[in-house]
């Protein structure tokens, strides 16, 4: 009996061991997991992605990117004739960024020559009392946007980097300057005697470098000598500088600080400030608007705020795939009902140009853009966007022809019930 004992004594203690053993293991794989969170905490990937990264430096011209515009309006390279490309460099997706960046600043600058030369437009200044130190935005008219006394046309882009004059950046740089800008628009409306106010709602601030505070040193809290302390200090200093001089050489960008342009520091703002100080003085008989996107809902705030205003100024509205919402906007229903009969929006689907789709709210009526791409919208509805115009204008002219001629009948209770009923 004596020789089991010793052997379950034996296997009782190699258990021990093991256990023992197990757990030392376990916390040893404990501390290296958690040493290596702490590694990666202290590593950021993207600054990582920018060890080998040229400096952010980019041609001020098209000339010196080395692209231009053909005769078609396509942004092409002067050598190879091929479209832009943005993996300039591969796996460099900050640097390929900020040179498509670089890049769509220059065209801005180029819609606006285009808009000054090509379309004679000129250039407002806001907020038109603006001191010279003031931040300043600024819109562009044609020279009879406040005399024209028939029709003005006023558009509205979305949100975003566009700035007045264009849809969408990416439709320039990779389409052509038709779909991406106004210019079509703007071109055909002077054509048929329309005056023309182009807006600039997302021009909301001056973007200034920021003055860097200055540091600031931690009180001393520790109970070590000076000395000891700052040697201390320059080694752990070291090793974190060697570590990261190893992994990473980041390029940091400039801070910077926005200061809001007064009155125009948000698209509806910038929306309402030039329906106050431009649209409105207008002496067009016949406002039409187009409004893209975040464009449709500025202008149905605007609708809010003026109501009675644009009731009795604006004919017809055009919305290309607009992000305006009735309900959450609080639209009454006197609203609703104008929007139903002046407003058309042609919407991003797959069902042909011109198809009705389905209203998501009671409001205005939603007609296919022939185009499931967002940014496409205004381009591919640009010849209904102009008959729906005109036929608004018909309807103007008959209204305006009966008005003017001298009623023939007797009017009675029962007759203006029989109209009341034919409308």
């Amino acid at each position: 009996s004596e020789g089991p004992m010793l052997v379950r004594a034996d296997i009782f203690i190699f258990y021990i061991v093991w256990i023992t053993m197990a757990q030392l293991l376990a916390q040893e794989e404990k501390e290296k997991t958690t040493a290596l969170k702490d590694l990666l905490s202290r590593i950021d990937l993207d600054e990582l992605m920018k060890k080998d990264e040229p400096p952010l430096i980019f041609p001020k011209t098209l000339e010196e990117f080395e692209y231009t515009f053909n005769e078609h309006g396509q942004l092409r390279h002067t050598t190879t004739g091929d479209p832009f490309v943005f993996n300039y460099k591969e796996d460099l997706h900050r640097w390929n960024q900020k040179r498509y960046e670089a890049l769509g600043e220059i065209i801005t600058q180029y819609v606006y020559e285009c808009l000054e030369k090509d379309c004679k437009l000129r250039k407002e200044m806001l907020p038109v009392d603006a001191t010279e130190d003031e931040p300043k935005s600024f819109i562009y008219l044609s020279e009879d946007a406040l005399t024209n006394a028939d029709k003005l046309l006023v558009l509205i882009q979305g949100s975003g980097v566009v700035r007045v004059g264009q849809w969408a950046r990416r439709l320039i740089i990779n389409e052509d300057l038709n779909s991406g800008t106004q210019i079509p628009f703007i071109n055909r409306a002077m054509k048929e005697g329309y005056g023309v106010i182009v807006l600039n709602p997302n021009e909301n601030f001056l973007e200034v470098e920021k003055v860097p505070e200055a540091e600031q040193s931690a009180p001393d809290t520790s109970d070590e000598p000076a000395e000891k302390r700052e040697r201390k200090e320059e080694r752990e200093g070291k090793k974190k500088k060697d570590f990261y001089e190893k992994y990473r050489n980041p390029q940091k960008e400039r801070e910077t600080e926005r200061i809001p342009i007064r009155e125009n520091s948000s698209p509806e703002e910038h929306t309402l400030y030039v329906w106050d100080h431009f649209i409105s003085k207008s002496l067009a008989e016949n406002i039409f608007v187009v409004a893209h996107s975040y464009g449709g809902l500025s202008f149905v705030e605007l609708l809010i705020q003026r109501e009675d205003e644009v009731k009795s100024h604006v004919s017809a509205v055009a919305m290309t795939d607009s992000v305006h919402n009735v309900w959450h906007q609080e639209a009454n229903r006197s609203i609703q009902e104008w929007l139903k009969e002046r407003c058309c929006n042609w919407v991003s689907s797959s069902e042909p140009l011109d198809t009705p789709v389905d209203p998501m709210l009671p409001d205005c009526l939603r007609l296919s853009a022939g185009t499931e791409r967002h940014e496409l919208t205004s381009w591919k509805s640009f010849h209904s966007i102009f008959k729906f115009f005109d036929k608004h204008l018909e309807q103007q002219m008959e209204d305006d022809v009966a008005e003017e001629e001298p009623s023939t009948t007797v009017t009675t209770r029962g007759s203006n019930r029989a109209k009341h009923e034919d409308l």
